[in-house]
């Protein structure tokens, strides 16, 4: 048989998310899987650059500098209860475990930024002296 009357390859080939269907004479087949493979990895490597510009920065915040930043916004101007700390931290974003929030209060009661008074679980904390604006 000759080029001409062999019958066409048909290629069916998926990567990731995207199909491709490639038909050709066998002499053409390595360079046309090879374009395909090398535009599939420009497109990816395009797609990873446009969704990293679109995440949020990231946020490195410990438990305890989040408490101490609502501590610095006045947030703490009259008491609040540990569930009420907990909320407003998972309201702007960090959702962080109870009890890490419960540890991080008491670490600024014994800094000194924050007073707890009432009785055990039923805590209230409030600012002990107001940040200086």
């Amino acid at each position: 048989m000759t080029e001409e009357t062999e019958p066409p390859i048909h290629l069916k080939m998926k990567v990731g998310n995207l199909e491709f269907e490639i038909e050709c004479r066998g002499d053409q087949l390595e360079e046309a899987v090879k374009r395909i493979l090398s535009t599939v990895t420009e497109y990816a490597k395009e797609q990873i650059v446009v969704s990293e510009r679109h995440l949020p920065p990231a946020r490195a915040e410990t438990c305890k500098g989040l408490i101490q930043k609502l501590w610095s916004e006045g947030w703490f101007a009259y008491p609040k209860g540990l569930g009420e700390v907990h909320s407003e931290m998972a309201r702007r974003g960090f959702h962080y475990d109870r009890t890490a929030v419960a540890h991080a209060l008491v670490d600024l009661v014994k800094d000194g930024l924050l007073t707890r008074e009432g009785r055990p679980r039923r805590y209230r904390y409030a600012q002990k002296r107001p940040p200086s604006r």
